[in-house]
């Protein structure tokens, strides 16, 4: 793990000017499944509201641990989740059987780093990527670039 002092890696400084902030100093890993879980939750049970961006910075730039209960529904709730419907899905393990087969298939297909994207169920892109590549490789599968 990169720590203070330690010259920027490519990927902080890619980060650095799309506005990406990774703090340094993390002595842990999460484990992410609840964080995950909650991802899922959001996108069944409340589509509008962007969990990711949120989840992000609290792990990356806050160095806040995403595995713990109370971090994750904070989180949720901050980002506009409902806290106590968050909070019964990820206690009762709603969404861990859905989460638990994601993890399987990835690994199925030979997903071994993070992020991997898989793009029409037959293409795989390792890493964080320019917009302009994921733009070029939808082309490639003849689908059109959403606008975001």
């Amino acid at each position: 793990m990169t720590q203070p002092g330690d010259p920027p890696t490519a990927m902080e400084v890619r980060g650095e000017s799309l506005g990406i902030h990774f703090s340094r100093g993390r002595s842990w890993t999460s484990n992410s499944h609840l964080a995950l879980e909650a991802a899922e939750f959001a996108a069944e049970e409340h589509p509008k509201v962007d969990l990711h961006r949120p989840m992000f910075k609290a792990y990356f730039d806050d160095l806040e641990d995403i595995g713990a209960l109370d971090t994750v529904v904070r989180i949720g709730a901050s980002a506009g989740l409902p806290e106590a419907e968050l909070r019964a899905a990820l206690s009762e393990g709603r969404y861990r059987q859905q989460v638990d087969e994601g993890i399987a298939w990835s690994q199925q297909i030979g997903v071994t780093a993070v992020p991997t994207f898989v793009l029409d169920e037959r293409f795989a892109v390792v890493g964080a990527q320019e917009l302009e590549f994921f733009e070029s490789v939808m082309k490639k599968l003849g689908r059109e670039p959403r606008v975001v």
